[in-house]
């Protein structure tokens, strides 16, 4: 079973890293966006594994934005020295802010992730000698020259960051404490399970990786803003995409981002003006009937086949 499985994420590895040998360069832009789109679920579902939802995803998605275009302009960086750099500096802020914020629990911290993502925006804007101020920065150009085979590497190298990192802890003691952590964390302390620094180092980690992700964003398309870079859009489409595909799992989010971000595609282009409607009413209608999101349904199925 582990060498068929072993086998299997090779075979997907390599159709994805080979994708631009036969495929168009329509199909890679909408891959790019996906794979920002699975990396910053990806991220979300981690933090959540230890029961804290956070809604500040665009906000440190625009730091590591603004941190990688402003190190490779006024710097001189390497567009990917500048990249892993604004996803490092992403998490040393969440380390800071998580020391305090991390006090609090549930709705409370999901209220202040929230709070926070806005008063980075608002510093951006009131920032324009730094920044560009509420216009924002634009980038001689894109990276690798706007190369779309490049391009779609970079963000599949992002993502693969995203789901190696899932799932590293989804398979060492990292899973076991923030698992006690999300179902009782008195029990948790009790076992001799260091809940703060966990929960500190799980909201760092996936801090780095929403910065990583932004950065990328930010010398792909090649440039930042504070209303383009702080959009809620990279908030919420990442959580309903892990709510579809399923929670506390690697591949629920991924499969979530894949067929989320390719009906999204679909419907803007059938539908110009009202496919946002068209997505949010697929959201409710999936979380109604797979409150499991589908891999968790498909799982607990097949288990009962499986028993059958």
């Amino acid at each position: 079973m582990r060498i068929s499985k072993t086998l299997l994420y090779l075979v997907i590895f390599i159709f994805l890293l080979t994708l631009p040998l036969y495929t168009g360069v329509y199909l890679l832009n909408v891959m790019d966006i996906i794979l920002i789109y699975m990396a910053l679920a990806l991220s979300w579902d981690m933090l959540l594994r230890s029961g804290q939802i956070s809604f500040g995803m665009a906000g440190l998605f625009g730091v590591g934005g603004y941190t990688a275009v402003l190190l490779h302009l006024n710097a001189g960086l390497n567009p990917i020295v500048s990249i892993i750099l604004g996803g490092l500096a992403a998490g040393v802020l969440a380390w800071l802010i998580g020391v305090a914020v991390l006090q609090l629990r549930g709705m409370y911290f999901a209220i202040v992730t929230l709070a926070l993502a806005e008063i980075f925006r608002v510093i951006v804007r009131n920032l324009p000698d730094l920044t560009g101020g509420p216009e924002g920065t634009v980038l001689p150009s894109a990276i690798f020259a706007g190369n779309s085979t490049k391009t779609y590497w970079l963000t599949l190298s992002v993502a693969l960051v995203s789901v190696i990192t899932s799932e590293i802890f989804r398979c060492t003691r990292v899973h076991f404490a923030l698992t006690s952590i999300r179902n009782d964390e008195i029990v948790a302390k009790s076992s001799g399970i260091d809940v703060f620094k966990y929960l500190v180092f799980i909201f760092m980690v996936t801090s780095a990786i929403q910065g990583l992700t932004g950065g990328a964003y930010a010398h792909i398309y090649g440039f930042v803003s504070p209303e383009g870079s702080f959009s809620v859009d990279f908030t919420l489409l990442p959580i309903a995409m892990a709510l579809l595909g399923g929670m506390h799992s690697t591949w629920g989010p991924v499969v979530g981002a894949v067929l989320l971000g390719m009906v999204s595609e679909f419907l803007k282009l059938q539908i110009p003006y009202g496919h946002l409607l068209v997505y949010g009413l697929i959201i409710v209608i999936a979380i109604l009937f797979f409150p499991q999101g589908i891999v968790g349904t498909l799982g607990k199925n097949l288990k009962r086949a499986g028993g059958a």
